[in-house]
C-alpha cells in the first residue's frame, strides 16, 4: 500500500458521496420508504439522499482536482488487514462506509489489485451486517470485467451501496444505514483535508468548508435514525467539527485555519477505525 498516485486527488476523496445514493443535485429525494420507518418526522430531512445533494458536482471535483495536480498517498485509506477487527455492528457500518469510500478512490484511479483488496473488505462487513447480497461474488466479477472503464466501475459501486442502504431500512434498521453514510462522508473528509495538507490548495479548503450544509442534513440523518448509545459519540463529534466550521467567519482558507478542523475530523476518523 505504499504507492503513490498522480493527480485527480480530491476526486477520490469526495467522489463516493456524489456517486453513492444518485450523485444527481438535480434529482427529486425520493424518501418514501424513509417516512415509513421514521413516522411523524420530515422524510426529506432523513433522507440519505439528501446529505448527497448538498455535495459539489463531480464537474466541480474534477476541476479542482486538475488545478491541484497533487500526488495522492493510498496510506491515507484505512488498513485493509484490519476488516476482520470490527466486531460490533456500529462499528461494522461505519467502516464499511469508510472502506467503501477508499474502494471508490481505489477504482477512479484504476488500481485494480487495491480495488479488490477494499472490495473484499467491503463484502467482509456487508456479510456481517446482513446485505451480503449487495456485495456478492458477481459484483466482484463486473468490476473486474469493467477495471478498464472508470464509469462503469463507479456505477457498479454506486447500485450496491443504493442496494444495502435500501435493504437496512426495508427491513427497519435506519441506524445501521446512516452510520454508513456517515463513514463514506467522514472518510472523504478526512483524505481531502490530507490532500490540502499536500498541496495547500486553497481552493480545496474552501470546498471542504463548503460541506457545511451537507454536515447538517448528516447530523440530522442519525439524530433520526435513534443511534444506539454506543454510537451517538459520532453525532457529538459531528456537532463540534459543525462549530469549527462555523468559526471560520473571516472565510480564511488557509492550511493553518483548516488544522482545528483537521484536527477534529481526524480524530473522529481515528475512533471509528480503531481495533482497540
Amino acid at each position: 500500500m505504499s504507492l503513490n498516485l498522480k493527480h485527480f486527488a480530491i476526486i477520490g476523496s469526495i467522489a463516493f458521496f456524489l456517486i453513492a445514493c444518485g450523485g444527481n443535485k438535480d434529482e427529486i429525494v425520493d424518501a418514501s420508504d424513509d417516512g415509513e420507518l421514521f413516522s411523524g418526522l420530515d422524510s426529506q430531512k432523513i433522507s440519505a439522499q439528501n446529505v448527497f445533494n448538498t455535495i459539489p458536482s463531480r464537474a466541480d471535483i474534477l476541476a479542482i482536482a486538475l488545478e491541484a495536480k497533487s500526488e495522492y498517498n493510498v496510506e491515507y485509506l484505512n488498513n485493509p488487514n484490519e476488516v476482520s477487527e470490527y466486531a460490533l455492528e456500529n462499528s461494522r457500518a461505519l467502516n464499511l462506509g469508510v472502506y467503501g469510500a477508499d474502494l471508490n478512490v481505489a477504482s477512479i484511479y484504476n488500481q485494480t489489485q487495491e480495488s479488490m483488496l477494499f472490495f473484499k473488505c467491503v463484502s467482509i462487513l456487508a456479510k456481517a451486517i446482513g446485505v451480503a447480497d449487495s456485495f456478492d461474488e458477481n459484483m466482484g466479477d463486473r468490476m473486474t470485467s469493467n477495471q478498464s472503464n472508470r464509469d462503469s466501475t463507479l456505477s457498479i459501486i454506486t447500485q450496491a451501496f443504493k442496494s444495502a442502504d435500501n435493504t437496512l431500512r426495508k427491513n427497519d434498521r435506519p441506524g445501521v444505514s446512516s452510520l454508513l453514510v456517515a463513514g463514506a462522508w467522514i472518510e472523504g473528509m478526512y483524505v481531502a483535508c490530507k490532500t490540502a495538507n499536500d498541496t495547500k490548495n486553497e481552493h480545496i479548503i474552501q470546498e471542504i468548508y463548503k460541506q457545511n450544509e451537507s454536515l447538517d442534513n448528516l447530523i440530522e440523518l442519525l439524530k433520526s435514525s435513534k443511534l444506539h448509545e454506543d454510537a451517538t459519540y459520532v453525532i457529538s463529534d459531528l456537532q463540534s467539527i459543525k462549530t469549527t466550521i462555523n468559526s471560520n467567519t473571516n472565510r480564511t482558507y488557509t492550511v493553518e485555519a483548516l488544522a482545528s478542523l483537521d484536527a477534529k475530523i481526524s480524530a473522529l476518523r481515528t475512533k471509528i477505525i480503531s481495533t482497540k
